[in-house]
């Protein structure tokens, strides 16, 4: 099954003094085991571009969408068995101590309605 998992920012980091996992660690492993097909840091909101259509007029704004102190600084693709297994995989991302993951499966369309 396949999720995306929002790399986030967050205002309560983890206080825990311990050492943060090690990205490229991270990255190497879940990467050998198949378990990351895809990951990327993204620009900062300031370099976004909202879309949107409204009436038929074309609006584009500069900047994110919503004013949010928490920011989606990157994503993983992941592939993984089932929403326990991407769960233990996020646990172990150094942003889960630092941000926050969000894990979204992708929707099967062949169950939408109307398909």
């Amino acid at each position: 099954m396949r999720y995306l998992m929002f790399v986030c920012t967050d205002t309560e980091p983890d206080t825990d003094k311990s050492p943060e996992p090690d990205i490229d660690a991270w990255v190497a492993d879940n990467d050998g085991r198949g378990r990351r097909l895809d990951g990327n840091v993204l620009a900062p909101p300031s370099a976004a571009t909202t879309i949107r259509v409204r009436d038929g007029e074309l609006l584009v704004s500069d900047g994110p969408f919503a004013e949010t102190k928490e920011v989606i600084v990157g994503y993983d693709l992941l592939e993984c068995a089932d929403l326990d297994e991407a769960i233990e995989v996020a646990r172990a991302h150094p942003m889960a101590r630092g941000g926050r993951l969000e894990l979204r499966p992708f929707a099967d369309l062949d169950d939408q309605p109307g398909s």
